[in-house]
């Protein structure tokens, strides 16, 4: 059965990455006998350059039609005095938004082979590392509105909204579970509740969202300290 895939370069080395994935791709459909199907778009600074917007809306008809998106890269500094609405990194936005992807899956795995280039410390590395942060991508203060620039008392002031509503919560939350599920079933909710309300609703949330999930262990963490732990003990 043939599957579509639709290629987006973008920017920078986005061409030459994508260019050696697709070979990839390739390759693998060779070996096991897939057949794919490549249609390339335009998106980030190319498409500026080529149709005045970071997204075209043919660029969003091929990704709704394709069975897969692959996306190299976007942006560079060439653009960088562009209006907010035409710079390149809206057009990556606009994408997740337009084909409601909201969840990004990052593992982090370290082959023991591979060790002496981790910039961990040895003793930390040596210990191992596979983990996978599962993100939110489409709501929170990305998308949240209003935002903008203005002047207020004299002073150039600029503002985002950040916003959750419960359902964006659960639904990242079960796509955490999920993938607990598939793999040492923990799961670790990092957040800002002792100062955000969006946090303190994550986390009210992601509670509620546990019940479904006995069999996973949850625990929590503060932002901060998240971030200082995975290089001290990931």
């Amino acid at each position: 059965m043939q599957k579509k895939i639709c290629l987006l370069p973008g920017d920078g080395i986005g061409p030459e990455i994508l260019a050696q994935g697709a070979s990839v791709l390739a390759a693998v459909a060779q070996k096991f006998g897939h057949m794919f199907e490549f249609d390339e778009a335009l998106i980030g600074g190319a498409a500026v350059d080529a149709t005045g917007s970071p997204l075209p809306e043919e660029t969003v008809e091929k990704c709704r039609k394709a069975d897969a998106v692959f996306l190299a890269a976007v942006g560079g500094p060439q653009w960088d005095g562009l209006k907010p609405e035409q710079r390149p990194e809206k057009g990556l936005l606009g994408i997740r938004k337009a084909l409601g992807l909201f969840a990004n899956l990052r593992p982090a795995l370290l082959l023991p082979e591979l060790a002496g280039a981790c910039l961990l410390r040895p003793d930390v590395a040596a210990r191992g590392l596979d983990l996978i942060v599962v993100r939110e991508l489409t709501g929170d203060i990305y998308f949240g509105e209003p935002r903008g620039i203005e002047t207020r008392n004299g002073r150039r002031t600029g503002y985002n909204t950040m916003m959750y509503d419960e359902e964006e919560i659960r639904r990242i939350a079960k796509v955490a579970f999920e993938t607990a599920r598939q793999r040492r079933r923990k799961v670790c909710s990092v957040e800002k509740s002792n100062v955000l309300e969006t946090s303190r609703l994550w986390k009210e949330v992601v509670l509620e969202t546990h019940k479904d999930y006995a069999d996973v262990e949850l625990s929590h963490m503060y932002v901060d300290n998240a971030a200082m732990q995975l290089v001290r003990d990931p």
